[in-house]
């Protein structure tokens, strides 16, 4: 299984042409149509091709591929992106955004990529766990609505032990914001330890499992999201990551 370690700082190191969104018009046009490199170097001879509606006859002249207006016969030829599903083990002291005003550390310093992906909701700061990644925005949005009930299983510590009152509360919903929450499977990770618990949810509202717990007076002194959907960090150390499989793919999107 091919995982990645943390950095924490960005990569100094030069860039292809294609990272940097500059690449040839032919390579451009035989990545992004059914076409054989070959035959769009005739079809660009033959003044099949314009750039930015200027007509281009030489193949070889180098476009970018992430703003160039380029069109093959009228028609507008778009850059396939290339869809990337990542599983992160998100370590404590990262912020879940593609970047931050205050110069916070953010997941997007871990994953060495040139592609623009985005987290599929969020884990706080304090947070580590499963978190995902892509540039699928139809796979994010599943994933993120709530008819798909797509389970979410925290490992909470508390400040002191849960009672089985409370925790039939927890579990049978409480309101927060004015609106009761989903219910929740509440356990007890093990029989004699009563100040961890395991909380399974299919909703993500903001800082959720804490505000939970803070509603009856419990701090949350430590949050780990071990499961998302079937996906766990097992086999990842904080701050590791991988690529998702084809079956695990799936496994959502045929849900």
């Amino acid at each position: 299984m091919e995982k990645k370690k943390m950095a924490t700082k960005k990569s100094n190191s030069k860039t292809s042409n294609n990272d940097t969104g500059t690449t040839r018009l032919n390579k451009f046009l035989a990545n992004n149509s059914e076409f054989a490199r070959r035959k769009i170097d005739e079809m660009i001879q033959q003044g099949r091709v314009t750039v930015n509606h200027k007509l281009i006859i030489e193949p070889g002249v180098q476009i970018d591929n992430l703003k160039d207006e380029v069109r093959l016969d009228g028609e507008r030829i778009r850059e396939k992106i290339k869809k990337t599903y990542i599983l992160l083990h998100k370590p404590i002291g990262f912020i879940t955004t593609t970047d931050d005003e205050k110069n916070r550390k953010t997941v997007m310093d871990i994953i060495k990529t040139s592609e623009k992906l985005f987290p599929i909701g969020r884990l706080d700061i304090d947070t580590s766990g499963v978190l995902l990644l892509t540039n699928d925005g139809d796979f994010a949005n599943k994933l993120m609505h709530p008819k798909f009930k797509v389970e979410k299983t925290y490992i909470v510590s508390l400040s002191r032990p849960l009672d089985e009152k409370i925790r039939l509360k927890l579990a049978g919903g409480i309101k927060l914001d004015g609106k009761k929450t989903a219910p929740a499977k509440i356990e007890f990770v093990n029989k004699d330890v009563f100040d961890t618990v395991a909380i399974t949810l299919t909703e993500g509202r903001n800082r959720q499992v804490r505000r939970m717990f803070e509603n009856y007076g419990f701090f949350v002194r430590k949050l780990h999201r071990s499961l998302y959907g079937h996906l766990t960090v097992d086999g990842l150390n904080a701050g590791e990551y991988r690529k998702l499989s084809i079956l695990e793919i799936n496994k959502f999107i045929n849900k």
